[in-house]
């Protein structure tokens, strides 16, 4: 066999795998990543056999991922919703690119070094100001706004007013030209990039639409208005959606009675946890309008309630009745396993 029917082959072995992936999304998804992989395999000159064995290897490593993904690994399906959503890989660098444009902002500082027209410090755009100070949109401690203007990287003789400038001397141009570049390239690494950019009016609804982002002043990102978190949140269901009904009762045609019967969660509860961690990883960038100067804040989906841990977002059901009676039942049933304990004693 050839080495181009064994790539067509390998290519339509893919395929059939993407097209058992449980979501429109991830099969449109890989779908298009497959096709850019494999034409860039194709396009490989001859010669270079080492790039050409280096991406049949990436290639390969992500088919043995999505194989482990459709037999229940955790693990490997968390590692393709973070692909395919750009919370890693080439999609995250795109949906952040637009956010880290410095020639868009509006008054750009002077270069550091009069002499050379590129060395001019980089620029926080309020967007990105947003997120690196947010809980919601950092994969760890947020930094504080006085860092974004002075890094805590940076020598404290950059500062003509401090003691150490004073009795050493100011720190070179060049030095802090390179702390500065070097801290705001480590901490937007840090961040995840939203999805969309939401716009909160007067009347405090949101739109993500993309005439009223452009109409507020707003960055255009390339996931914008695609529904990409409603069809996350749809996958999820509602907070207080209620006990989904078993197999057997699913099978027998008996439907789910709930209350909010438009939006039923996917039967599958090991789908549903898998999406609802991914909620935790994708932060809502909302622009108010309501403010003299817009202004940007950061929040989860609202079917996520709240960070907890790192990153993961956890949703608890509200407390019912039936919850109650169980919180009271184990509280009784602690006090007399210490009152036991007690009178062993």
């Amino acid at each position: 066999m050839s080495l181009q029917q064994s790539v067509f082959s390998f290519y339509r072995q893919y395929l059939r795998q993407v097209k058992r992936l449980p979501h429109t999304h991830l099969r449109q998804f890989f779908r298009i990543k497959a096709s850019d992989d494999f034409r860039a395999l194709v396009a490989t000159p001859a010669h270079k056999s080492q790039l050409r064995d280096s991406k049949m290897k990436r290639i390969s490593k992500d088919l043995r991922r999505i194989k482990l993904a459709l037999t229940g690994r955790q693990d490997a399906f968390s590692y393709i919703l973070d692909l395919a959503y750009g919370r890693r890989g080439k999609l995250r660098w795109e949906l952040m690119e637009p956010l880290l444009a410095q020639a868009n902002v509006p008054s750009l500082p002077e270069p550091m070094i009069r002499s050379v027209p590129s060395s001019r410090p980089p620029v926080y755009s309020p967007e990105l100001s947003a997120l690196l100070i947010n809980t919601a949109s950092r994969t760890n401690k947020p930094l504080e706004l006085h860092q974004l203007k002075f890094p805590p990287t940076l020598s404290a003789r950059a500062d003509p007013t401090s003691e150490e400038a004073r009795l050493l001397g100011l720190l070179s141009r060049r030095l802090e030209l390179n702390t500065r570049w070097r801290y705001f390239t480590r901490e937007w690494k840090k961040v995840y990039p939203p999805l969309d950019i939401a716009v909160k009016g007067n009347d405090g609804l949101l739109s993500t639409s993309v005439s009223d982002v452009k109409n507020a002043g707003g960055r255009m990102l390339g996931s914008q208005d695609q529904g990409l978190l409603p069809g996350v949140e749809d996958i999820v269901g509602p907070p207080t959606a209620g006990t989904p009904i078993t197999r057997r009762e699913r099978l027998s045609g008996i439907q789910q009675s709930t209350g909010n019967s438009s939006k039923q969660r996917h039967p599958s509860r090991w789908l549903r946890r898998r999406y609802q961690a991914l909620l935790g990883r994708l932060p809502v960038l909302i622009l108010n309008q309501g403010h003299k100067k817009p202004s940007y804040g950061v929040n989860l989906p609202l079917s996520s309630i709240a960070l907890v841990g790192r990153n993961a977002a956890h949703r608890r059901p509200a407390l019912d009745a039936p919850n109650l009676a169980w919180l009271e039942h184990a509280s009784v049933q602690s006090r007399k396993t210490e009152y036991q304990g007690d009178c062993n004693c």
